[in-house]
């Protein structure tokens, strides 16, 4: 099954939804960053909610995600789109502490409680739209849902999860994010806490097979739930040897030749994906002339 991205209405068009498969998505960040069990369950949450609030944009507009509570995973970046691309890294991939009950890890040890969510959101215009809350858990589920409530006074629901196989892989990875519209009723609002409160973790559904639509479906009832759209998400990073050169020209060319005269080569490597990008002394040397 492949990782899919869907946003419906519900309960007669009151209320808002998102829902999304990233297993494969997170499989990848995980096998390039690393990453241990603790760790892959922060920063698959993180990658799989950036991924739905990347939906809610449009065009090429996009959004980074920070998370930094000061545990010792350090700061979690993630970027995401309208396109359903996403890409991510933690500042300690290998980092884990262990479960705090059976199969429950215990990401907010990791994490940590004292810091901040950010969300700074790239809408083309002159100026970025910020938003910052302190984090309330370090769970990220629950972090979100605060963010949405007093950031962007959305009530909300936001849940992610991520399975870790015992080799570090991942078993399965998704999300929804569940939001009121103005005047919902306060029926329509009951129901939805009861069926929070009954359904089973979003990555046991995940394991099992359940799609994004069926997922709704179990969360919301099947006949209360109306499917917009569907969209395929994978990760994907921006990074290009193009870019990196243009960073490196940005240097000037008294750092440039420093380079050329101290290794004769140089290395980048991308934070997001791990990609590393040689360049030798000939291609300095034309980034050194073309940086005058």
């Amino acid at each position: 099954m492949a990782d899919t991205l869907i946003k419906a209405l519900a309960f007669d068009g009151k209320v808002r939804v998102y829902a999304t498969r990233t297993t494969d998505t997170i499989s990848e960040a995980q096998v390039r960053h690393a990453t241990w069990p603790a760790a892959s369950a922060a920063l698959g949450r993180t990658m799989t909610i950036a991924l739905m609030m990347g939906s809610m944009l449009k065009g090429d507009a996009k959004l980074s995600v920070k998370v930094d509570g000061g545990g010792p995973i350090g700061a979690i970046i993630a970027d995401a789109n309208a396109k359903g691309e996403v890409r991510g890294y933690v500042t300690n991939p290998q980092t884990h502490l262990g479960s705090k009950a059976p199969g429950k890890l215990d990401v907010a040890a990791v994490v940590g409680t004292e810091g901040t969510l950010t969300i700074a959101k790239d809408l083309g215009l002159k100026e970025q739209f910020s938003g910052q809350v302190p984090l309330v858990s370090g769970e990220i589920s629950e972090d979100f849902t605060y963010y949405f409530a007093n950031s962007e006074q959305v009530p909300s629901s936001v849940g992610a999860g991520v399975l870790v196989n015992p080799d570090n892989s991942i078993l399965a990875a998704g999300g929804f994010l569940i939001q009121l519209l103005p005047g919902t009723d306060d029926e329509t609002i009951t129901k939805i806490e009861d069926a929070l409160s009954k359904m089973r973790p979003i990555s046991s559904l995940v394991k099992d097979g359940y799609t994004p639509v069926q997922m709704v479906e179990e969360i919301l009832g099947a006949g209360n739930v109306h499917i917009l759209e569907e969209q395929p998400v994978r990760f994907q990073c921006q990074c290009s040897k193009e870019r990196i050169e243009n960073a490196l020209k940005g240097l000037g060319p008294e750092e440039l030749q420093d380079m050329i005269e101290t290794d004769g080569q140089a290395e980048a490597e991308c934070h997001f994906c791990n990609e590393k990008y040689m360049f030798t002394k000939n291609e300095l040397e034309t980034l050194e002339r073309e940086s005058r």
